[in-house]
């Protein structure tokens, strides 16, 4: 049973936000220096890296590997860093990042109606509402560029943003369906199948990697670490002491955050409808989840 979160709780949901947020910002400053493949790769390497010691220092239990979890962690592993990981660093060449920040927010909306296919959570007319206004916003977020295709990469760059925010809402519903395992041994598997897919198709397509100037080779670094294996262990830690449903609270921080360090570090332009589309987003979070957040509000 989770109790009301506390302060350590607020800052946790504040901390993770400020690092999923500044992701983005990030893997712009990483891919001055390396290619989209190599920045996926080594961000998922080095994370693999820090949660297995991470899950050995906490003494995390590994899963009885039978054939249905050896299926769910490869499908989920790809799905969930691989794939998203490479689509978001080959998109960010094109976009700015704070466009993939705010299609990051758009990951709830797209798994409620999974959900509804998939699983026993059917959605109501509120979640209905909700995933229509989010829609539209994700409409209004890629703009008529998608009707530009072929004109330039802009336009694939954003679909690809987008395509990794699907990708992230179909492995939260196979992680929900998944066999019982430790989350932190969970997490560090995937990333484990994440690199294993991820290396080869670096060599292949990018050649090793050479050392560039620091600051790119600093990014990547941070990448690994600090929003993999750190944030993980916070992530853990809030959903333990304050549930799961409380960690969702995050979603609404992410893309503003983006927002906030893609204009003032990066100097990236925000078009009006980068406000609208957010507006939007947001609107349908906030309709499709009310139930969860009055939990959170002032009685």
């Amino acid at each position: 049973m989770t109790t009301q979160p506390s302060l350590s709780n607020w800052l946790s949901i504040l901390t993770l936000g400020l690092i999923w947020g500044g992701t983005f910002m990030i893997v712009s400053i990483a891919l001055r220096g390396y290619g989209p493949l190599t920045v996926a790769c080594a961000r998922t390497t080095l994370g693999a890296f820090a949660l297995l010691i991470l899950m050995v220092a906490l003494r995390r239990p590994l899963p009885a590997f039978t054939p249905l979890m050896v299926k769910y962690l490869l499908v989920i592993g790809l799905l969930n860093t691989a794939i998203p990981f490479a689509l978001l660093s080959w998109g960010q060449q094109f976009v700015p990042s704070a466009f993939a920040g705010i299609s990051m927010a758009a990951l709830p909306l797209f798994v409620l109606p999974l959900s509804h296919v998939f699983t026993d959570e059917k959605m109501d007319i509120r979640n209905s509402i909700g995933v229509v206004l989010g829609f539209v916003g994700a409409a209004v977020l890629i703009g008529p560029g998608v009707f530009r295709i072929g004109t330039g990469m802009e336009p694939l760059g954003q679909i690809a943003c987008v395509l990794a925010s699907f990708s992230y809402a179909i492995s939260s519903i196979m992680t929900r369906r998944c066999p019982p395992i430790d989350p932190i041994t969970m997490a560090a598997l995937l990333l484990v199948v994440g690199a294993c897919a991820l290396i080869p198709a670096m060599l292949i397509v990018e050649g090793v990697p050479r050392a560039t100037d620091t600051t790119t080779t600093l990014a990547i670094i941070f990448l690994g670490v600090v929003p993999t294996a750190f944030a993980a262990l916070i992530r853990v830690t809030v959903i333990r002491s304050a549930g799961s449903i409380f960690l969702t609270l995050v979603n609404y921080q992410v893309p503003v955050w983006s927002m906030i360090f893609g204009a003032l570090i990066l100097s990236e332009a925000l078009p009006w409808r980068f406000f609208a589309a957010l507006g939007l987003i947001m609107c349908g979070l906030i309709v499709s989840q009310w139930k969860s957040l009055k939990k959170f509000l002032p009685a």
